[in-house]
């Protein structure tokens, strides 16, 4: 039919599409999606600690919830920025108005689940994860019957 209308990126049922085209659907195709990515991370490792360092710029610390379950950390956000239309502005990218992620990591046996902390500081989520000391092996004297 001539009236059929397909999503731009919908190649089901469509001929091959053109080199410009498929430049213009690489570009735009990831608009839709950018809602759903998750923050980028680094983690450390020292010899007393685990660090997570995750970058969430415009982010502040009261819109992530970190919680540590059965040995996993999990690591989640919302944002809703709802701001209002003015008269005279008009959106043609709206990629803010709703965020939310979740992440979670598998911690290793020996960490001190206790003593987890954040710190949230310039747009980076810093949560530290000290390990417990290593139990050394107990000496026991021995020592002569009398």
């Amino acid at each position: 039919m001539a009236n059929d209308v397909t999503r731009y990126n919908d190649r089901s049922g469509r001929r091959d599409l053109s080199l410009f085209d498929d430049f213009f659907d690489s570009m735009l195709g990831a608009w839709d999606n950018y809602s759903q990515r998750i923050p980028a991370v680094d983690v450390e490792e020292s010899a007393d600690k685990y660090i997570i360092k995750a970058e969430m710029p415009g982010w502040s610390e009261k819109d992530v919830k970190i919680t540590v379950d059965k040995h996993v950390l999990h690591i989640s956000g919302e944002v809703n920025e709802n701001e209002k239309e003015e008269d005279g502005k008009k959106y043609l990218i709206r990629e803010r108005r709703h965020t939310a992620f979740e992440r979670s990591f598998s911690l290793p046996d020996g960490l001190d689940e206790n003593a987890i902390s954040a710190d949230f500081q310039n747009g980076i989520l810093t949560i530290t994860l000290p390990k417990t000391p290593e139990e050394q092996p107990k000496r026991i004297e021995v020592k002569i019957g009398k």
